[in-house]
């Protein structure tokens, strides 16, 4: 995430790397789109969401969320949660 200029935090030097992931196509839209609207990358967002996850956490509030479900119907995105485990890629691609 960008630094908050109202955050007396310090910021954390790391060392991050290039990643050839492969993901939904509407639901990089999704997430392009969110991160766009919080005015930071791509691999920001993720990298925060991911955190949260690996502590159990909520990443989104309540208007994010609110946001998140616009940009799912603008783009077109039907999967969800329930369907994580039955993912395939369609042939040839």
């Amino acid at each position: 995430m960008p630094p908050n200029p109202e955050d007396s935090t310090p910021t954390i030097p790391v060392e991050r790397i290039q990643t050839g992931v492969r993901l939904e196509k509407q639901l990089v839209k999704v997430l392009k789109a969110l991160a766009e609207h919080k005015d930071m990358t791509l691999g920001e967002l993720l990298e925060g969401v991911l955190l949260h996850a690996l502590e159990g956490k909520q990443p989104f509030s309540k208007d994010t969320l609110a946001l998140i479900a616009q940009l799912r119907t603008i783009y077109g995105m039907q999967i969800d949660a329930s369907s994580s485990h039955r993912l395939r890629d369609k042939r040839g691609a």
